[in-house]
């Protein structure tokens, strides 16, 4: 009878760990539950129920088999740690933290708590805390490369983007695979509201080439445009250098671009861009601009700018305002520019969502939106035209190689004026990325 009794109990368990094995956590459960009713008085039997459970998500149910097997086995330390970190997946993080730490103060050498206790400080937005509870897994386990990636990636969304680059190598230097790390790698290259503004540290030069076409569905002539930049790279800026040529109303035109980003101080960096055109025919005589970002709080960032177009007999100013947010793998912003007139001042404002699809600050998703009103003269008189605007957009960047990538981008545009008929505008453009 004694020989079945164990028999049985060894096939069932082990029939649930094969399930668990294959990560059906589900059917798991089901055979540990059995043994468990079977035979109520197997610890090991409910210990597998509780995690299994709590890996299928019936976390509650998982918490309260812990807590029942802690009743007669307070100072065990896998009971502890288990629930936990099921504490801690259920955002519970002041009863996470209090289990965890009651293991790591018994057993400081345990790498499994460490791991645990920084896991928990990092899902609850504690990157500091995180730092050092995964320092004492590096201590306790100082070979173990998974230890380094994970106080890297707390490094990464504490700020500390060096002490990160300097974990994911160490990582890479205890066997980690060069592909996983030179993916981590790639997410510490830094995210600004233009991605050409920076670049991974291992290249100094990039440059593009790109057409872009707009239809109209009135008699307007299409309009092309191109353009040709080459961009330098240092620590804490850049300078690119831009050949703009259109074509519109059958007219042709060519402009001079210098285009800069400098960092400024903590969290800060400005944006700045001079423009000359030496005929004029279609571009501003010449324009500047100006654009500081500040960083504040969890991710967010604020900018303030300021345009300048000199069209000869009259001159353009835009003042904006911007606020964005930097949320995991994505990146929103809005926009709102003011146009002082004579006429009738005007207003834009401008919506976009980023979507960084691999992780880095290289390949992305976007779709933007807009909508703007404003007025000018009629030629020879004093009656203000009001016009009115919406527009939308979408864009797609990937780099195929790391050397070389792609954009393209599509817009539809509708302008709607009190006298005249609807204009709308269809675009498309196409980037050849390059760097090196």
């Amino acid at each position: 009878m004694m020989i079945f009794f164990v028999l049985s109990l060894i096939t069932a368990m082990a029939d649930g760990d094969t399930a668990m094995a294959r990560g059906d956590y589900t059917a798991a459960a089901q055979y540990y539950r059995a043994e468990s009713e079977a035979h109520p008085e197997s610890y090991d039997a409910k210990f597998k129920l509780a995690r299994a459970l709590s890996f299928s998500k019936r976390r509650i149910e998982a918490i309260q088999l812990y807590t029942e097997l802690l009743e007669t086995r307070p100072n065990n330390s896998d009971l502890l740690l288990a629930r936990g970190r099921t504490y801690a997946w259920e955002n519970r993080w002041h009863e996470a933290e209090a289990d965890i730490t009651a293991v790591t103060r018994r057993s400081p050498d345990y790498g499994d708590a460490w791991s645990a206790l920084g896991d928990m400080y990092l899902w609850s937005d504690r990157p500091g805390d995180a730092v050092n509870a995964y320092g004492k897994w590096i201590a306790a386990n100082p070979d173990n490369p998974r230890a380094y990636i994970a106080r890297a990636r707390a490094n990464r969304s504490a700020g500390n983007l060096d002490a990160a680059r300097a974990d994911f190598e160490a990582a890479r230097i205890h066997g980690a695979p060069d592909s996983e790390i030179d993916r981590y790698l790639s997410s510490l290259q830094r995210r600004r509201q233009d991605p050409e503004a920076t670049v991974p540290d291992i290249y100094k030069w990039s440059a593009s080439l790109s057409y872009d076409f707009s239809k109209f569905s009135t008699d307007r002539s299409d309009w092309s445009y191109y353009t040709a930049t080459i961009r330098r790279y240092w620590e804490r800026s850049s300078l690119g250098f831009e050949y703009l040529r259109s074509r519109r109303f059958d007219s042709n035109d060519y402009a001079l671009a210098l285009d800069g980003y400098v960092d400024l101080w903590q969290r800060a960096y400005a944006n700045l861009r001079y423009q000359y055109s030496p005929k004029a025919d279609l571009y501003p005589d010449d324009s500047y601009r100006m654009e500081v970002f500040q960083g504040v709080g969890k991710g967010w960032e604020l900018s303030g700018s300021y345009d300048h177009m000199d069209f000869g007999e009259g001159n353009v100013a835009l003042y904006g305002v911007g606020l964005g947010k930097y949320t995991g793998d994505w990146y929103l912003r809005w926009r709102t520019l003011f146009i002082p007139s004579a006429a009738k001042s005007g207003i834009s404002h401008r919506a976009l969502a980023r979507h960084y699809y691999a992780g880095n600050a290289d390949d992305y998703f976007e779709i933007n939106g807009g909508f703007s009103r404003g007025g000018e003269f009629l030629v020879g008189t004093t009656i203000v035209e009001t016009t009115r605007s919406q527009s939308f957009g979408a864009a797609f960047q990937n780099y195929f190689h790391p050397r070389w990538g792609i954009k393209i981008s599509a817009g539809y545009d509708d302008e709607k004026t009190l006298v005249e008929q609807s204009i709308v505008e269809r675009s498309i453009s196409a980037k050849l990325l390059a760097r090196w």
